[in-house]
Formats: C-alpha cells, sequence, structure tokens
C-alpha cells in the first residue's frame, strides 16, 4: 500500500557483504529501506549501529521480529521466511544446502577476511607468508565448490538464483578485484568455468542490475568487475 513501511531495514555500506543481503531482498521482492553505515566515519562502531548489531560488522537487517546480523543467517531466515532461494525446512536437499552455505561463510568468507586484513591477525613482519598460505587455502576452498557446481544441483546452478549463489557471487568479485599483497594476478575466474557461468547468468538479474545503480557497481560486477563509485558511502 502507499505510504506503508516496508517491513525491512537494511543497514549497509557499499560493496560489502550487505549487498548479498541486497540481491536476496530483490530477488524475493518484498519491499525494504537501506540506512548507509558510513565506514570513513567508522559508523560500524557506532552506540546507534551496536544496538542493531553488538559484533559491529556490516550487515544487519532489521525485521519486524527484531534486527539480525551475520550475513549467513540473515539469508537463511529471509529464504525460511518466504519460502524461495533454497530448500525449505524437511527438503531431501536441505542438508547439502547448509553445509555448503556455512563452508562459505563459515570457511571460504572468514579465510577472505583474513587475507585481506591480515593486520588484524599476525605481527606485521609475518603478513606476506599469512595473506600466500590464505591464498593457498582460499584456491583449495574454490575447488571444492566448483567441483560441487559442476553437479549443478537447483541451489548452485546458472539461472537459478540463491542464497548460496547470490553470496558466492559477492565474494568472488570481491577476490578479482581486491589484491593479494599487491598481486592482482592470483584470482582468475577463468580457473572456475561453472561459477563463472553462474555469476554471467547473475548479471542479467533484475536484482543486479538494480543493484549495479544502486552502489555504483559498473556494467559487469562479477564477470570483470572495477572498483565501485556509488552514489553515497564508501567501499572499504
Amino acid at each position: 500500500m502507499p505510504g506503508q513501511t516496508p517491513p525491512y531495514l537494511l543497514h549497509y555500506a557499499p560493496d560489502n557483504a550487505s549487498l548479498i543481503v541486497r540481491l536476496a531482498l530483490d530477488e524475493l521482492g518484498v519491499p525494504y529501506r537501506t540506512v548507509l553505515v558510513d565506514r570513513s566515519r567508522q559508523e560500524q562502531r557506532s552506540a546507534a549501529f551496536r544496538a542493531v548489531n553488538p559484533a559491529r560488522k556490516i550487515p544487519a537487517l532489521v525485521t519486524p521480529s527484531g534486527p539480525i546480523f551475520e550475513t549467513a543467517a540473515i539469508l537463511l531466515w529471509l529464504s525460511d521466511t518466504h519460502g524461495r532461494l533454497a530448500p525449505g525446512p524437511g527438503a531431501p536437499d536441505r542438508g547439502a544446502l547448509l553445509s555448503w552455505l556455512f563452508f562459505v561463510s563459515n570457511t571460504l568468507h572468514a579465510d577472505m577476511r583474513a587475507l585481506f586484513y591480515p593486520a588484524d591477525y599476525v605481527a606485521e613482519a609475518n603478513g606476506p607468508a599469512f595473506q600466500a598460505r590464505l591464498a593457498d587455502r582460499i584456491a583449495a576452498h574454490l575447488t571444492l565448490i566448483e567441483d560441487m557446481a559442476r553437479t549443478a544441483p537447483d541451489w548452485c546452478r546458472a539461472g537459478i538464483p540463491s542464497i548460496l549463489t547470490l553470496y558466492l557471487a559477492c565474494l568472488l568479485r570481491r577476490l578479482a578485484i581486491y589484491p593479494k599483497a599487491g598481486d592482482r594476478d592470483w584470482f582468475r575466474l577463468s580457473d572456475y568455468p561453472a561459477l563463472a557461468g553462474i555469476l554471467a547468468e547473475l548479471e542479467t538479474r533484475p536484482s543486479v542490475l538494480a543493484a549495479m545503480a544502486a552502489e555504483g557497481l559498473g556494467d559487469t560486477p562479477f564477470t570483470a568487475p572495477t572498483y565501485p563509485d556509488p552514489p553515497e558511502g564508501v567501499a572499504l
């Protein structure tokens, strides 16, 4: 109804993990509003944001049932609430989807954080060796995911968006954009053809087209990504 308050409020920063949640909300077709968390001003550390997400990380989603944080938790809650983008509770392939969703969240995404922010994990002198080891680990993770994607389950194949493929697309975007110890050639999407096909299909989706405009992601945000030029806020 006109003038009705949307049920969801997404706390986001451009080209951050909140992009995954934005895509899921648009794929589901549910109305929502966004609130910029200005990372240039460290607003994720503010008392106001801590009231929404005590872990002080982006994203957070305010729902009629209260705030939710952690990307995988938000995605799973949205999927279960709206009955789309993943096998539902009791579906035969629910366990497989959950296994890969949490592997991506707890293993791949976690290692990527350490790769891009090594100073948060090791002394500066150990940083290059630490990053090199993480790059090898991430390549191994992606090989496992690529092998799974080649079997083309419904929740990880081209043409059928899911919370898993939306998550993977945004992580692969970051791997392509941000260097490892100054090396921009360490990651090549062409090494993972099944995943590359999924990303190419996603780029034609209305949800991705909307996100491209909202966050300044360029014309090929997944297959040949460039640094974002957001209309508000900064991507760090």
